[in-house]
């Protein structure tokens, strides 16, 4: 399956598609794991994941207190209207909380695995069969889309992470995997890829991660409680009380975020096959697979680019 070359970028009306790989080459943004995907990392491999909780409880969340708070503030003013915010926002939120509660009852799906010292990912299929994709032929694309309403201005978009099957003889439904990821789009897609690719293309301490968070042997009101502390170390106390404080509890409900995540990812799900414990063991660094001469010479080239255009901005 034929793609544009990584850096094109391709401009509608009402969309914008930015293709980052293959090959995968730096898109100058700094590496942030926005959606907290990364569920493993260390020297040979990181896992990367799909089942963000987290990130559902906080959409949701939040249109229930926007609903609880229309309806609050205008029980006086006008009690109907009130009860109608009520009976309308039990209608519209009551679909993804039902979608929301039947993914908690799920198993967890695996993760994909990419090896920088094979410089592979393995896909894990739902059949228990796998793959193992040369790391530079992973797809990649940034597509955001924007639509206009009464109500204004709505931008959606999406991180596209591509897979082929490397059998040839397989069937057609069973050729691409996708990774789909509810960034954004655009800036924050690149930065969500980066993750990847500077891990596989600079190292493990290029990218942050948030792992921590998967091994947490302190109660839920204690992690909430070192949270604070490092927030007001971090920002003082006043922005902590705001944003960890008032924000986290009321408008994010990271409390319940964080018992959704023990129960679901505590620990993540692992590849536990056989062939796959051993690819994912390290190897000696006189084996470590090496760059292809085509993608050397397109990194080359974009960071060239890179510091042509600081010497523009600079000037």
């Amino acid at each position: 399956m034929s793609t544009p070359p990584a850096g094109t970028t391709k401009k509608r009306i009402f969309s914008r598609d930015d293709y980052l790989a293959p090959l995968p080459i730096p898109t100058g943004r700094k590496p942030s794991d926005v959606l907290n995907t990364i569920w493993r990392k260390n020297d040979v491999f990181i896992d990367i994941g799909n089942y963000s909780i987290g990130s559902a409880v906080m959409v949701l969340w939040v249109g229930i207190m926007v609903f609880l708070s229309m309806s609050f503030f205008t029980r006086n003013i006008a009690p109907d209207f009130s009860q109608d915010i009520l009976v309308v926002g039990a209608v519209i939120m009551a679909l993804p909380i039902l979608f929301l509660i039947q993914g908690l009852f799920r198993k967890v799906p695996l993760p994909v695995r990419f090896n920088r010292q094979r410089r592979e990912v393995c896909v894990p299929r739902e059949d228990g069969d796998y793959w193992i994709v040369p790391w530079e032929r992973v797809t990649a694309a940034a597509t955001q889309h924007s639509s206009t309403s009464q109500a204004g201005k709505n931008t959606m978009g999406l991180l596209i992470v591509g897979f082929e099957n490397p059998d040839p003889l397989a069937k057609e439904g069973n050729k691409h995997f996708y990774f789909a990821f509810n960034c954004g789009g655009g800036t924050t897609a690149m930065a969500l890829w980066e993750c990847m690719r500077s891990y596989m293309e600079i190292g493990p301490d290029a990218v942050e991660d948030q792992t921590a968070r998967f091994d947490r042997f302190k109660g839920i009101w204690a992690t909430y409680w070192d949270d604070l502390l490092n927030g007001a170390k971090l920002r003082g106390w006043p922005v902590t009380i705001l944003w960890e404080g008032f924000c986290g509890i009321f408008i994010f409900n990271t409390l319940l975020i964080d018992v959704l995540e023990r129960w679901k990812l505590n620990p993540p799900p692992d590849l536990t096959h056989p062939d796959i414990i051993e690819w994912s063991k390290p190897l000696p660094p006189e084996q470590w697979a090496k760059r292809s001469p085509e993608l050397e010479h397109a990194i080359a080239k974009r960071e060239a680019e890179f510091a042509a255009l600081a010497v523009q901005e600079t000037a």
